[in-house]
């Protein structure tokens, strides 16, 4: 039976000073009946029943802020709906006792609902968002399923969930007061030195929750819910804010829970790398950003992932994307262009931190990626180049002109997007034609900046930074809060901008996929985090990588089907081969 779906973002809309077109052309209203009507606080509000999905108040609105989908398949089970004309989940994952499950999907398409539900934070309501649905009812919906067990144990009280947040910049705001103590406080399987050893946060035990940085709140975040006695233990995004070191010794962690101590453990996660290695199985998420999303069934992490980046999904015969995600078959390649310019050796030295860079040529159409810890130094040395940091030895590039994105993207700008990039001083062409729609910009032109989500706002920032004019790209962290397919989205536009101009970026990030993805050389750095940071000069990629991989011992492999880079499990034969004959950066394909 055919679905529809009516989806109004209120962010956009603008109400009475419309006119209310959406009203006023719709079809079924000019023939007496109230198919879109106002609510009380003046919102136009659809009836699915009565809409026939002709597609004319989409097209007649000024701000786009109307969605029509019409279902032509069967969605499967309606689990929960916010409001009228609002988001829906149809489906639910569930977790497995000794096994990790991953959950994979681009942003807006009810991962993070689907936690929320499953840790006993929203009760679901089966779509009539009117009314809260009792247990027996919701029970009674899922008789015959395994979904059923676990909801009566939510009811009854006889499952413990412990749940890691996605925004954990929010900690501060709902705890005051040292690390140790919010710990000893989420300490239930008292092993919180064993924990904060292994999660690397010893050493930040007596500092204020308020004083930490996103890394170590991530850290603790994940520690809080690690130490928690539980069952079933759900991390949202945990990757975000660490280094590739953090992230492969905490996914270590994570597997080592469900396979050793038989817990149940679910992760939403970006990084693919992370994911693929961290997960034993997945389920796909699927749908319209924003206006619904369905849960496939369960796969084997391998295929499910490669079936996410086909765009088919096979056990339900059913295509969720009209082209598939794709790899290379090689590592991009070390362009052998004319130099651009050279930078000499740069020092900066600060009262608990100094940085080294080593002397460095950049070609014309390159992009390098920058590989390190957190707290090494890479963000000064963006910054050195860019001009905002002076250096106190050395003399940074002069006469560059320079695009710069920052680390951290904050929302003071009073005003829509549109209004943003029209004072920015892009490149209207560049903007309209290389980044608006494979960034997804098109759909917030008209929202208020300081309403925009971490994900919307960094493809904002990524956006105007990509359309000016400039010599010089630097990008510091621009896959946070993106998921897997605007993440290679993003490389895809700079590749094709800094390539087709001749002239040249470099892109700090920790996803490897993502970095292996866009550059075609690396610089890598050394040192000791929050102490001492070397900068190695831009160099061959095969070499850095190599380099940068055996410093946190992991080795990379391509998957024979999709050409996606995947990390080896520690000890495998793959790992112990890679190793002994010191090739870290993937040698052959291997499923």
């Amino acid at each position: 039976m055919a679905k529809r779906i009516a989806v109004i973002d209120r962010t956009r809309c603008t109400k009475a000073s419309c006119g209310y077109q959406c009203i006023r052309v719709c079809p079924v209203n000019r023939m007496g009946k109230e198919c879109i009507k106002q609510d009380d606080e003046g919102f136009p509000v659809i009836s699915e029943a009565l809409c026939t999905g002709c597609g004319i108040c989409p097209k007649k609105c000024p701000v786009k802020c109307l969605t029509i989908i019409n279902l032509l398949e069967e969605a499967g089970k309606l689990v929960h709906q916010y409001g009228p004309n609002s988001f829906r989940l149809y489906n639910i994952p569930l977790p497995k006792t000794g096994a990790v499950v991953g959950l994979i999907g681009a942003n807006g398409v009810g991962k993070t609902t689907a936690m929320q539900i499953l840790a006993g934070r929203i009760k679901p309501n089966l779509g009539d968002y009117g009314h809260a649905a009792g247990w027996e009812k919701i029970a009674g919906e899922f008789k015959g399923q395994e979904v059923r067990n676990y909801f009566q144990a939510l009811a009854e009280k006889k499952a413990r969930i412990s749940l890691k947040p996605q925004n954990v910049d929010q900690i501060p705001d709902v705890f005051r007061g040292k690390v140790g103590a919010l710990l000893k406080k989420a300490d239930e399987r008292k092993r919180l030195s064993e924990a904060a050893e292994a999660f690397g946060i010893t050493g930040i035990l007596s500092r204020d929750v308020a004083k930490l940085s996103g890394g170590e709140l991530q850290r603790v975040a994940i520690c809080a819910a690690y130490l928690r006695d539980a069952d079933v233990y759900c991390f949202d995004e945990p990757s975000s804010y660490l280094d590739v070191k953090q992230r492969m010794r905490i996914a270590g962690k994570l597997k080592s829970l469900a396979s050793e101590e038989r817990k149940s453990v679910m992760v939403v996660e970006h990084d693919l790398a992370v994911l693929d290695y961290l997960s034993d199985y997945v389920n796909v998420f699927f749908g319209v950003k924003g206006a619904y999303g369905v849960v496939s069934g369960l796969k084997g992490a391998r295929n499910g992932v490669n079936e996410y980046l086909d765009g088919f999904l096979k056990d339900e015969n059913l295509r969720i994307r009209d082209y598939p995600i794709k790899f290379g078959v090689s590592a991009e390649a070390e362009r052998r262009t004319l130099p651009f310019f050279s930078y000499p050796a740069l020092g900066k030295d600060y009262a608990d931190f100094s940085l080294e860079c080593a002397a460095g040529e950049v070609r014309k159409g390159e992009i390098i990626g920058v590989l390190g810890e957190n707290a090494i130094g890479k963000t000064t040395f963006v910054k050195l180049l860019a001009g905002i940091e002076k250096p106190d030895s050395g003399e940074a590039p002069q006469k560059l002109s320079v695009s710069y994105k920052p680390q951290y993207v904050k929302s003071g700008f009073k005003g829509t997007v549109a209004e943003l990039v029209d004072g920015a001083g892009i490149r209207r062409d560049v903007f309209d034609s290389e980044v608006r729609a494979k960034l997804e910009v098109d759909e917030l032109m008209e929202k208020d900046v300081r309403h925009l989500s971490g994900g919307e706002l960094q493809r904002t920032a990524i956006a105007i930074a990509l359309s000016k004019d400039a010599d010089l790209y630097l990008l510091d962290e621009p896959s946070a809060f993106l998921d897997v397919e605007q993440r290679l989205n993003f490389a895809g536009a700079l590749k094709q901008i800094v390539e087709g101009s001749g002239r040249t970026a470099f892109v700090v990030d920790h996803d490897v996929v993502l970095v292996d993805a866009v550059s075609s050389r690396v610089c890598v750095f050394g040192g000791e985090p929050a102490v001492r940071g070397l900068a190695g000069a831009p160099e061959d990629k095969r070499g850095g990588m190599n380099r940068f991989l055996k410093g946190i011992d992991v080795t990379l492999r391509r998957d024979k089907d999709s050409k996606r880079p995947r990390v080896n499990k520690p000890g495998s034969q793959m790992d112990r081969e890679q190793k002994e004959s010191g090739e870290y950066y993937y040698s052959r394909a291997e499923g």
